[in-house]
């Protein structure tokens, strides 16, 4: 007899935001997110292609964030394909690129985007030829 086997569909993390109007623009305007839903004036959710956030307004601690951004720890990492198409994109809209476009030693070319309340999101895409 064969179970039926489960398969993650999604995932949308929740980040903390100080203004959900403010976010909502920056993931909209600099980053091309559209607006799925918005609930009560505090949650909302964003989301472009196949990736969605979740965002809810609400406190968080400011040495949590800037401990996170010197570290460059990151909150998502989104694999993309046309990443310098991305890049490009994401420059000309005005988002605040943290660390620009490079290549990895494991094979993956990156770039880092900050959003107004100190999350860090890595765009990466896999590099189709070998590793150097």
């Amino acid at each position: 007899m064969t179970s039926p086997l489960a398969h993650l569909t999604s995932l949308a993390p929740q980040f903390l935001v100080d203004d959900l109007e403010v976010a909502l623009a920056y993931y909209r305007d600099q980053l091309g997110f559209g607006i799925d839903f918005t609930y009560d004036d505090f949650y909302a959710s964003v989301s472009r292609d196949r990736c969605t956030i979740h965002l809810k307004e609400a406190p968080k601690t400011a040495a949590d964030r800037a401990h996170q951004r010197t570290n460059e720890h990151l909150d998502a990492h989104i694999n993309v394909s046309g990443i310098r198409v991305l890049e490009a994109e994401l420059r000309g809209r005005g988002a605040r690129i943290t660390r620009p476009l490079e290549e990895r030693p494991w094979g993956v070319q990156d770039f880092y985007v900050e959003d107004p309340d100190g999350y860090i999101l890595c765009f990466g895409e896999q590099n189709t030829g070998p590793a150097k």
